[in-house]
């Protein structure tokens, strides 16, 4: 692959890497609501401070790769497109607002966080878990303990989940299910 391709390659990355963010942060918010959950809501936030550090350094790579001016129409492009995804990052630290400045909810929407079953939780996998090493599909997270993997934070980066997805030591769980599973995901990650 000549360096060029190679340079195309890395932009293309992390323009999808900016939009799986993105979209990431928009499931979490609307979650955070529907579920009021100050945890979530908080790691939107954290999210929306990287990601307009991500968004910064993808428009330095897309402006310092060398292209041609009568390439400049296809980067303006790119460009464009991660303006979008930070908008969209913006949007979803907007809704976990609602959450974090405790506003009160439409008289629908808050029926429905009352009469909802559902919790959220966040946990840390221990070295020692269990979980270390496999991945979602294997570790069968949700037939053990009825919670979803909402997202996963691994370090400064998050990541949305996938069968594939393995969990490595120190990831940050983010769960939600009925409370009774709330024990048993933290056993699982805490290897107890």
């Amino acid at each position: 692959m000549s360096e060029k391709d190679q340079q195309f390659r890395t932009i293309v990355d992390r323009l999808v890497y900016l939009k799986d963010t993105s979209e990431l942060m928009i499931d979490l918010a609307y979650s955070s609501v529907l579920l009021n959950s100050r945890y979530l809501a908080e790691e939107v936030q954290a999210l929306e401070e990287s990601m307009d550090q991500l968004h910064t350094e993808f428009e330095q790579l897309v402006m310092s790769s060398g292209f041609k001016p009568q390439d400049s129409k296809d980067f303006l492009g790119l460009i464009r497109l991660g303006v979008a995804t930070e908008q969209l990052a913006d949007a979803g630290a907007e809704i976990a607002q609602v959450v974090l400045r405790e506003l009160e909810p439409h008289p629908i929407l808050k029926l429905a966080i009352e009469e909802a079953e559902e919790t959220v939780v966040r946990v840390q996998v221990s070295p020692k878990s269990q979980l270390v090493g496999k991945t979602l599909r294997k570790a069968q997270i949700h037939e053990d303990t009825g919670m979803w993997i909402l997202a996963i934070r691994r370090g400064n980066t998050w990541i949305r989940p996938r069968p594939n997805t393995t969990i490595l030591p120190n990831d940050v769980l983010l769960a939600s299910g009925y409370s009774e599973g709330e024990e048993d995901l933290e056993n699982l990650a805490s290897n107890e």
